[in-house]
């Protein structure tokens, strides 16, 4: 009869312990949500950070080309990417750290106002899915695959859109718009396909 209480007993303490899991408040479902996130919320940071320098780095690399000898422009585009580098490896760390320091006050109210417990209990079960996972592993290279077929089939009618507009910057701004003149060089070879 005691191993039979004792079973008993340990049955009801093991399934309110279970229970208690499975009954989880949604304060907690939104942590795991947005702990589940977290790589999302970093890729936001680093994002920010790179596209804070790139207008920098795009003005550098048209001056390397028209404004530096051909002969000192390779040492000077290592120096410029490592100051970018140092750049981004000083930026990124702080903007990672408060994106996810930001994140739970941010949009915990939003999660809690738009989804019920019981959606995010759905939601989490989705995220946590084989399905889920496989369709997070393909995502990057559908995204590539339209990238790449986007700039190749729109290159030809943005590339003189966006010359016009650096020449109409240029001169909005009375920088000069002619290249000085120098040797006539052959066109670059394309690169190869891989």
């Amino acid at each position: 009869m005691k191993k039979q209480i004792k079973l008993a007993l340990l049955t009801v303490a093991l399934a309110g312990s279970s229970m208690g899991a499975l009954a989880q408040d949604k304060a907690t479902l939104i942590k795991q949500f947005l702990d589940l996130q977290r790589p999302g919320i970093e890729a936001l940071a680093r994002g920010l950070v790179e596209q804070s320098s790139a207008p920098i780095a795009q003005a550098g690399s048209q001056y390397l080309q028209t404004q530096v000898p051909e002969a000192k422009r390779e040492a000077a585009a290592k120096a410029a990417d490592a100051e970018l580098k140092k750049y981004y490896d000083d930026a990124y760390p702080i903007v990672r750290d408060k994106a996810v320091q930001l994140a739970p006050a941010t949009l915990s109210p939003l999660l809690e106002q738009s989804f019920t417990e019981d959606e995010l209990k759905q939601l989490l079960a989705w995220i946590n899915s084989p399905l889920s996972k496989k369709y997070q592993d393909l995502n990057p290279k559908m995204q590539t695959a339209l990238t790449e077929k986007l700039v190749a089939e729109t290159r030809a009618t943005i590339e003189p859109k966006m010359q016009a507009l650096d020449t109409s910057v240029a001169k909005a701004l009375g920088a000069p718009t002619e290249a000085p003149a120098t040797p006539a060089k052959a066109p670059a070879k394309a690169p190869a396909k891989k």
